[in-house]
Order: structure tokens, then sequence, then C-alpha cells
């Protein structure tokens, strides 16, 4: 057994969130092994309420934890989709994820998850991504970040963003790299059978 302890992941869901933003990610940390086979991640949802939210595409998905009693969060998943237009402006979502930022390890974010980082405060005077359709917009509501286009992903320490939806895959191995090592980064993508290793993938790290 591996005498590393498996770190908590959350996976952040609200309604019309993107279902690959949050799937992908949950698939890769979920998979990932050391190499005697003990699991890295605890991955689970954690949302404003317990219940279903009804995905961007409409397929319905369970909240394991409000963001009252989940359990302590080493890596934060703020997904993007439609719903982020709206979560912009939850002041309790906002505060919530500004709350995990205080104890977390790393605070991601996939596609237009980024705008809700960016709410939160977490991207002043950083590099950060989006999905390529809201690039400008942005740029425009948050010019204190420096956005970055035709990445993958980006990691500047505390926070890792990503381009849209199948990009958090490629953001999520990057951080079972960065946490766990290369090999543990390795036998997700082959569980996936995802065309990542030995990498596909640009990281653009902070100066």
């Amino acid at each position: 057994m591996s005498d590393q302890k498996a770190r908590n992941v959350a996976i952040m869901l609200f309604e019309k969130a993107e279902l690959l933003d949050f799937a992908g990610p949950y698939e890769a940390f979920s998979s990932a092994r050391y190499e005697d086979g003990t699991k890295c991640f605890n991955t689970f949802t954690v949302g404003e309420k317990k219940g279903d939210i009804t995905s961007n595409n409409g397929l319905v998905c369970g909240v394991d934890y409000d963001f009252d009693d989940a359990p302590d969060i080493d890596v934060l998943v703020v997904p993007g989709g439609q719903g982020t237009r709206v979560e912009i402006d939850n002041p309790v979502a906002i505060d919530w994820i500004k709350s995990v930022a205080e104890n977390a390890e790393l605070m991601t974010s996939v596609c237009t998850g980024s705008f809700l980082m960016a709410q939160a405060g977490l991207l002043d005077g950083k590099k950060a991504t989006s999905h390529w359709g809201s690039i400008e917009r942005m740029r425009e509501t948050f010019p204190n970040t420096e956005v970055l286009e035709q990445v993958r992903f980006v990691d500047d320490g505390f926070v890792v963003s990503s381009a849209g939806v199948s990009a958090g895959i490629d953001m999520s191995l990057h951080v079972i790299e960065r946490l766990c090592g290369r090999d543990a980064a390795a036998s997700s993508a082959r569980l996936m059978e995802y065309d990542y290793w030995p990498g596909n993938a640009e990281a653009v790290a902070a100066d």
C-alpha cells in the first residue's frame, strides 16, 4: 500500500454546467493509481444544495455534498457551461470558492469555470485561459488577468485553468502528474484510453 494519503478532489456542480467539463476530470482523477494500485484521489461532487442538477445538455447528475458539509478539499475543479453566467452573480457560490481557496492545495477550472475563479479574485495578476469562444469576453471582464488563447491549459502555480470541454482532461492529467507523478497520470490516461501519453497538451507555466 502506498504511504501517500489520497487527496480529496471536489468537482463543483451547478445547473447547466457543461457535462464533459466535470465528467472528464472526474474520470481522470478517479482513475489515477500509484504503482501499488492504491488510488491517488478521493473524488466527489459538491454543490450549493444536495440533490440533482441538470447539465448543459440535459443529463441529470447527483450532488454528493453541499457547501456546508463537504469534506476538506485539496483540489477544486470548477467547470464551465451556460450555468456560469448565473453563478458568476451568485455570492454564495463565489464566497464558497474563496473559502475553499484558503486551505486548498490547488484550484482548477475548465472552460468558463475560469470566470468564477476570476470573480472570486483568484486570477488577479495571473495567467489563465478559457473556452476559445469566451476569450475576448474574459479579457474585457477581467482586465487584471492575462488571458491566453490557443493553449490547452495554463499552470500558474496555485491556479490551473484549461480551455473548453475536452481540454479539462488534459489539465487533470497534468495535475495528476504534478501531484502524484508521471506514472499515476500515465495509468489514468491508459485506463481511459485517452490519446495523451506521453503528451499532446501544452502547459504554460508562470514566469
